[in-house]
């Protein structure tokens, strides 16, 4: 374990050990527009990071570890996942006795004096949040936040003032750090918990279903007895864990509003009044109700969240919609566990139904391309009337995973007409040979396929 300490907020000086991550990038400008002194390493550093430290004045001058960075002069140190506990850097910080905090714990002392609300669950939460997000900017509430996306109109993903009164953040499950392997969510101590759904996920953390569900549930008993766990009424397992005995905060639940779909948008019915949304989908609908449910207590009035969120556009990969042209609309979106490929499928099918509907996804993370996760997909895709799955073996070789026959993956969706490509070439000639007159089509990764151009794929498909 490491020195985990509390941090004086007039602290001047930190040192970012990996710098480029998606999240510690953004942090690292927050606390350079704050006024801080930031410095920072990496191995590798990508865009959009690249490009935004750069200019922020902050990019580190050279790639790789130096521990002659490191000196009594830094005031905290924050690590982020990227870095192994071998890192020089951290060993350095460590010798001489320099205060080191994970990016969760780092983000709860910037809040710990705010009301932190936190988005918790195996899908939804970016969206829950940036919809939080939304209408809070909408309705001139001041806030502070962390979100994993990038939001149209914020200009960072991380935020973090000394007047803000409240704190939202994306509760990721996933392990604080490489050497604390607690979930990040445990760690921002939530005011206002939310929880909208529980599906299998991060195999190679939480080996067993019943133990990452428990992640969850020790979540929801985080929660004071003064404050509020939200959580969705329409998930049975979320259900369950929300009736533990042990919660001591006051419980809240929702579900889908009253709606209907009219002309490919989702029209949200609320007190005799009618709100056409920007988003569709009956998982959208949930996130929401999730973020209604949430703002209601901090005294938002329903007319005024629902006047605001009808021009909430989603989140970036989150649905998004590459191009449009007559009945063909091309969609990307981060889907990639079972749970999230089933409600995003379903989501564009429910909306168009008169459009057939080409589906696409590639194995990406630790627990898709491990063969005794792959038959948590079975029927996952069955909405789709065409359904393709891709993956490479150079994703398996990054993940030290064995290499397995596309046979394998058919066998696991149980869908006799799935088609299975493991490389680029071959996809991109199917694709590019389909008819889409009355057809959309659905991209869903949180990859890239392998380096597949989606923007000139969608301008070749429309001509």
């Amino acid at each position: 374990m490491y020195f985990r300490a509390t941090i004086d907020t007039t602290l001047m000086k930190v040192h970012f050990i990996a710098i480029g991550g998606s999240a510690m990038h953004n942090l690292a400008l927050a606390l350079h527009r704050k006024g801080y002194e930031v410095s920072g390493s990496d191995d590798e550093i990508f865009e959009p990071a690249l490009s935004r430290l750069k200019t922020a004045g902050i990019l580190p001058e050279n790639t790789g570890w130096f521990p002659g960075k490191i000196n009594d002069g830094i005031d905290a140190i924050i690590l982020g996942m990227h870095a192994r506990e071998d890192n020089p850097e951290l060993q350095k910080a460590r010798e001489i006795g320099l205060k080191i905090f994970s990016y969760p714990e780092y983000l709860y002392e910037q809040s710990k004096d705010k009301q932190r609300i936190v988005i918790g669950g195996s899908h939804g939460k970016t969206t829950i949040t940036a919809i939080i997000l939304h209408v809070m900017r909408s309705l001139n509430i001041e806030t502070d936040y962390m979100v994993g996306a990038q939001l149209e109109g914020f200009d960072v993903m991380v935020k973090t003032t000394d007047t803000a009164k409240y704190m939202v953040i994306e509760g990721d499950e996933y392990l604080t750090s490489p050497i604390d392997r607690r979930p990040k969510f445990h760690v921002y101590k939530p005011d206002i918990g939310v929880i909208s759904g529980i599906a299998w996920d991060h195999i190679n953390v939480f080996p067993t279903f019943e133990n990452y569900v428990d992640q969850f549930r020790i979540f929801a008993e985080m929660i004071p007895e003064n404050g509020s766990l939200v959580y969705c009424a329409e998930d049975k397992i979320v259900t369950d864990v929300s009736r533990s005995k042990n919660i001591k905060a006051g419980i809240i639940s929702y579900k889908a509003p009253d709606y209907y779909i009219k002309d490919g948008t989702s029209i949200i019915k609320y007190n005799d009044h009618e709100y056409p949304m920007l988003v569709f989908g009956h998982h959208n609908m949930l996130n929401i109700e999730a973020a209604r449910s949430v703002l209601e207590l901090i005294g938002v009035r329903p007319d005024d969240f629902y006047s605001s969120v009808a021009s909430f556009k989603g989140a970036a990969k989150r649905l998004e919609l590459i191009s449009s042209i007559g009945k063909t609309n091309i969609y990307k979106d981060f889907a990639h566990s079972p749970s999230k490929l089933k409600a995003t499928i379903e989501a564009v099918k429910g909306q168009f139904p008169d459009r057939k509907l080409i589906a696409c996804m590639e194995l990406h993370t630790f627990s898709s391309l491990n063969t005794s996760f792959l038959e948590q997909y079975e029927g996952s895709m069955d909405n789709a009337d065409t359904a393709i799955v891709y993956y490479n073996r150079h994703a398996l070789d990054l993940k030290k995973l064995p290499y397995f026959e596309t046979s394998v993956v058919a066998d696991a969706f149980k869908r006799q007409d799935l088609i299975v490509f493991n490389e680029t070439t071959g996809l991109l000639e199917f694709l590019l040979g389909r008819n889409y007159k009355n057809t959309n089509l659905l991209i869903m990764s949180s990859g890239n396929f392998d380096g597949l151009d989606l923007k000139k794929l969608s301008e070749v498909i429309n001509g």
